[in-house]
């Protein structure tokens, strides 16, 4: 007698709530990564990456900066995942860009300085966190997120380890604004973030529900 196979249970769906708390959640994490990188003069992976660059030889603003250079990369998603996690992933962009800029307000954080190492790996590690919330609710921080989710899905790969070859492109190019201990810094950066995000993000381990 053979023993029945497996059902696969349904995903349950995120509620309205769910969604809310989680974008929150994200914004708060990510932001705060990005401040702390500033803040060790260190430069991520990703599309956040290039405008942290862009933003240190640039007078422009990182938050304009971040949404610009998402553009493409939105073009690619609305084939491939579809306009809801296109608009989701705009608005994430939206919120974190919107709040990385209060954390150093007056009465707040303010404008500090930190060891370029360890704002690495405390930054990055929230930065980590934050787009496991968003992934995790349909969305995403546009750039790598959305090729490494892509190639998830298609070809079960694990989307943090796209992430970290795409992510040690934009390290490199740090050389051209920065000496080595912040590049360095700015690899173990890298690497951390999308190692929480590979080990906690595996193919068929988490099926979004929103």
């Amino acid at each position: 007698m053979t023993a029945a196979l497996p059902v696969p249970k349904p995903a349950i769906r995120h509620s309205l709530a769910d969604d809310v708390l989680g974008f929150l959640c994200a914004t708060v994490v990510i932001s705060l990564g990005f401040f702390l990188l500033r803040a060790g003069g260190d430069v991520s992976g990703g599309t956040a990456g290039l405008a942290l660059l862009l933003s240190y030889a640039t007078p422009v603003p990182f938050g304009v900066l971040f949404f610009v250079v998402n553009v493409p990369f939105f073009i690619l998603a609305i084939r491939s995942k579809g306009w809801g996690f296109v608009l989701r992933s705009c608005l994430a962009i939206a919120l974190v860009s919107a709040s990385t800029s209060l954390h150093s307000m007056p009465g707040l954080l303010g404008h500090i300085t930190l060891d370029p190492f360890y704002a690495a790996l405390i930054g990055a590690t929230l930065v980590g966190l934050g787009v496991l919330f968003f992934f995790r609710h349909g969305a995403s921080m546009g750039g790598f997120n959305i090729v490494g989710l892509i190639l998830q899905e298609r070809y079960n790969l694990r989307a943090g380890y796209v992430m970290m070859a795409l992510d040690a492109c934009v390290v490199l190019a740090a050389f051209a604004v920065a000496d080595w201990t912040i590049v360095l810094a700015s690899a173990l950066g890298a690497v951390v973030m999308n190692l929480v995000v590979a080990l906690n993000h595996r193919p068929g381990r988490y099926a979004p529900a929103s």
